[in-house]
């Protein structure tokens, strides 16, 4: 018999949850791992944890993560909740939504998280890694429900949650070899997602890659643009603003060393020394022109001017302030910026302003409008036959370690409703999935298709 006769259909996970359903295919699973990053960016500047580098199995399975509000104790909340792609992965709300109530803090953007020096996150910096941060608004009270305090259930009880949905036990078996889920497998899906989300087609990265250093005028920008170049980079007693000295370009990620930077407010009142770390200033408006957000830890300032003006006058001194906005004599930060000096920085942030990372698909929710979610598990070049020379053939494909599949039968490919049940195999623990079938002298065409059991 030539078995090349012989067809094995893509296999396709259908979860039973709603119609119409969103599709993320395993099989041509999206590019995070090995994405373009512009030859001035210094490869110094990059904060991940070693032995969690960015993969596209993990970063598939974190956007999924990321995207499912399931992760949350009612199911209403996702990190992408506060962190929504539309807004450079920010909030537009002054104080994001959770499941008990809102947050103290003004959710951070994470664009080009991981392009700096800075391996601390959270506006406080309680944090050590992305990985360990990523799990704390899932173990928060108010943001997520998993807390382990005030009645709620603990991570555990989410990983029992998440143990239950058989597209993670897949998800994760793509990433790790296996189906177990813990929480450290959680942090490292979840921070090679975030740490995938990059933003270097603005303006200035345009204007960037024609010249030789920050310092020299870019062809594509305007007089304007030009000179707030200048002034941001340029230090105080230099003539400048000296926005650089926290603010480091070309990634614009912030100095670790910085302290706080003169805003002490807390979201509904009181004071907040504790705040010194802050995001990129990559895409502080988005491609319309409109702010991402509020800017700073309390979202007070809604406007680029508005930083502007409280940096050419800190309104003043406390206990952690960043001593570059200190002066002799115990005063702090005052810079003589005219109105037209001011214009023009607020001009140049705003080329710093990427357009694909709004849109592409690969940071987007792979969830359908109603949470539905469809995985394409095995392609057909997966897939092998092998004539034992006896009338039989061994069909063989790689799968999900541990899951159950139907293998089906028909005679013609695609004709709905023809296709036969055969018989149940289970994926051995390498993941490998082999049954024998008959060779008959018409051609045949088989598939393996899974389909978790309904809640």
């Amino acid at each position: 018999m030539n078995v090349r006769r012989w067809l094995c259909l893509g296999l396709l996970l259908v979860t039973r949850l709603e119609a119409q359903q969103g599709v993320l295919d395993l099989t041509t699973l999206a590019n995070y791992a090995a994405q373009p990053v512009p030859a001035y960016i210094n490869v110094n500047k990059d904060n991940t944890t070693p032995g969690n580098a960015i993969t596209n199995a993990g970063a598939t399975l974190g956007r999924v993560l990321f995207y499912d509000k399931r992760l949350s104790l009612n199911d209403t909340v996702s990190c992408s909740s506060c962190h929504q792609q539309g807004a450079a992965f920010g909030d537009t709300a002054t104080a994001s939504t959770g499941v008990n109530g809102t947050t103290g803090r003004h959710s951070m953007r994470l664009i080009n998280a991981r392009f700096a020096t800075e391996s601390r996150f959270f506006w406080d910096e309680r944090a050590d890694t992305l990985e360990a941060q990523t799990t704390r608004p899932i173990q928060d009270h108010v943001e997520m429900g998993f807390s382990a305090t005030n009645g709620d259930p603990a991570f555990a009880d989410l990983v029992t949650k998440l143990s239950a949905i058989e597209e993670y036990r897949v998800l994760f078996a793509l990433m790790f070899g296996d189906a177990t889920i813990t929480e450290a497998r959680v942090q490292s899906a979840l921070a090679q997602f975030v740490r995938s989300i990059q933003s270097f087609d603005s303006r200035y990265d345009q204007g960037r890659a024609q010249v030789a250093a920050d310092n020299v005028d870019f062809p594509n920008f305007s007089a304007t643009e030009n000179n707030g170049k200048q002034l941001f980079l340029a230090p105080p007693n230099q003539g400048g603003a000296g926005c650089a000295g926290c603010h480091r370009a070309p990634e614009f990620d912030i100095d670790p060393n910085s302290r706080n930077n003169g805003i002490i407010t807390k979201i509904g009142g009181g004071t907040d020394l504790t705040n010194t770390r802050a995001p990129s200033l990559r895409d502080l408006e988005g491609p319309s022109g409109t702010l991402n957000g509020g800017l700073m830890h309390d979202g007070s300032i809604t406007s680029l001017l508005g930083v502007i003006n409280h940096y050419a006058a800190i309104p003043g001194d406390n206990a952690t302030l960043d001593p570059r906005l200190r002066r002799p004599g115990g005063n702090v930060q005052t810079l003589n910026l005219n109105t037209q000096q001011r214009s023009d920085l607020v001009a140049f942030l705003r080329t710093l302003t990427g357009s694909a990372v709004y849109t592409d698909p690969k940071w987007s929710s792979p969830f359908n409008a109603s949470g539905g979610l469809e995985l394409i598990i095995i392609s057909a070049t997966a897939i092998s036959f092998q004539s034992n020379g006896d009338g039989t053939a061994t069909l063989t494909c790689r799968a999900a370690p541990g899951l159950s599949y139907q293998l089906q039968s028909a005679s013609t490919p695609a004709a709905a409703g023809t296709w036969t049940n055969v018989t149940t195999v289970t994926a051995d623990a390498n993941g490998q999935l082999q049954h024998a079938v008959s060779i008959g002298t018409g051609a045949a065409f088989f598939r393996f298709t899974y389909t978790p059991p309904a809640s």
